[in-house]
């Protein structure tokens, strides 16, 4: 019954910023990390940047000193705040949450539905 729901996605003009949004729901006991992924049309999934349960931040060097992950845990929500956006930025993006769900005894990688960003140049 876990879900991730993604928001904040949509067309924005070379050098703007964007902020996606994707809340976790359901029967959650804890999440561990949570990643953004990109992915292009005829590409692979690539990931974006990653954040721990304590705030630890990682990036793909093509985002890095543009995106910010953060995340929100009482709210099990992760952000990805996206500034000087270029149009090579264009992709579908996806949150990730490993989540240990309630009655179970391992975690499990969760994806949201995607959201569309696309870059104008």
């Amino acid at each position: 019954q876990v879900q991730l729901v993604e928001s904040g996605g949509g067309l924005v003009q070379a050098g703007g910023s964007l902020r996606l949004s994707c809340a976790a729901s359901g029967s959650i006991s804890s999440i561990n990390a949570m990643r953004w992924y990109c992915q292009a049309p005829g590409k692979q999934r690539e990931l974006v940047a990653v954040i721990t349960r304590t705030g630890s931040t990682t990036y793909a060097d093509s985002v890095k000193g543009r995106f910010t992950i953060s995340r929100d845990n009482a709210k099990n929500t992760v952000y990805l705040q996206m500034n000087s956006l270029k149009p090579e930025d264009t992709a579908v993006y996806y949150c990730n949450a490993d989540i240990l769900r309630v009655g179970s005894i391992g975690s499990y990688w969760f994806w949201g539905q995607g959201t569309q960003v696309t870059v104008s140049s």
